[in-house]
C-alpha cells in the first residue's frame, strides 16, 4: 500500500475481519484486491486525510489498552467486537465519525471486489445501473 504505513495496513486487515466478518476468510489475492481498492481510496484524498486515516488506525491500535490492557489486536474476538461497537456509538463525534469513515473503507474494499457481486446477489447492468437480479 502507498497510502498507508504496512503497521497500519495490517490493522486495518485485523479492523476489516472484525466489520465484515467474510474479509477473515480471504485468500492472500482477495486481500491484495482488498487493499488495493482501500489504497485507491485514499489515494483519491488529500495527503491530510491520508495522515489522519492512519493516525485513526494508530489510536484505534492503542485505545483499547485503557480499558482492557491490551493494545487492540491482541484483544479476544468478543471484546474486540464490544470496543467497536462503543466506536459505533462514541458520544465523541470524532471518534464516532472516525470509525464510520473505516467502516465505508472496509465495506469498499470487500463489497468492490468483482468477486464478491455473486455471493451478495449483485449484478451490475452494463448501462451503469444495478443491483439484485433474479
Amino acid at each position: 500500500m502507498k497510502s498507508l504505513p504496512p503497521a497500519e495496513a495490517e490493522l486495518l486487515r485485523v479492523l476489516a475481519a472484525r466489520i465484515v466478518p467474510e474479509t477473515a476468510g480471504l485468500d492472500a489475492a482477495g486481500i491484495g484486491r482488498f487493499l488495493a481498492i482501500v489504497d485507491g481510496a485514499l489515494m483519491d484524498r488529500e495527503p491530510a486525510v491520508r495522515r489522519a486515516f492512519a493516525t485513526f488506525l494508530r489510536v484505534l491500535r492503542r485505545a483499547p489498552v485503557l480499558r482492557y490492557g491490551r493494545r487492540f489486536e491482541k484483544l479476544p474476538s468478543e471484546r474486540q467486537d464490544a470496543f467497536l461497537a462503543w466506536l459505533e456509538d462514541c458520544p465523541v463525534g470524532l471518534l464516532r465519525a472516525g470509525f464510520w469513515g473505516l467502516k465505508a473503507m472496509v465495506f469498499m474494499g470487500y463489497y468492490g471486489q468483482p468477486e464478491t457481486n455473486a455471493l451478495i446477489g449483485y449484478a451490475p447492468a452494463s448501462d451503469g445501473g444495478g443491483g439484485p437480479r433474479a
